[in-house]
């Protein structure tokens, strides 16, 4: 790589990271008592999905490993947020689907949270927003290929 490129590709990072690191703080700040961001992101994938997933999907879906999947996923559990079932078909797999509290708690969160994410878009520009999701899919595509 040549130096102009490098100097950009580092400069794109390290706002990419402020602003992941900007958005963490501010989201979590705001979610429901006792709900962390790794809690919604998991109820929100759920939520969106309408299906049972296998702890391994959510942990593939998240770039987690299993371990830290279960660890979430107990947390979630124990919060009433999910229920997990055995597989009928396999037995040595479970099936994870959101409950009807979990729901509730990520409706409350997304209530919480898009009046302030909203503002920052209606700030920028929900062109300029627009715009740059391209950009950031195409950057997250490439980087799941690296691993």
């Amino acid at each position: 790589m040549s130096q102009p490129v490098d100097n950009l590709a580092i400069t794109l990072f390290s706002e990419i990271l402020a602003v992941d690191q900007l958005a963490r703080n501010t989201m979590a700040r705001v979610l429901p008592k006792g709900m962390e961001l790794s809690h919604f992101s998991v109820l929100n994938h759920l939520a969106f999905s309408g299906t049972e997933r296998t702890p391994a999907q959510l942990a593939r879906t998240f770039h987690l490993t299993r371990g830290a999947m279960t660890n979430t996923l107990g947390k979630l559990e124990w919060a009433g947020w999910v229920h997990i079932r055995p597989d009928w078909d396999d037995a040595r797999r479970k099936l994870v689907a959101i409950s009807p509290a979990g729901l509730e708690a990520r409706n409350a969160a997304v209530a919480a949270i898009t009046p302030i994410v909203s503002d920052v878009v209606e700030r920028v520009g929900p062109e300029r927003a627009r715009a740059a999701l391209p950009v950031l899919r195409e950057l997250r595509l490439r980087l799941s290929d690296v691993d």
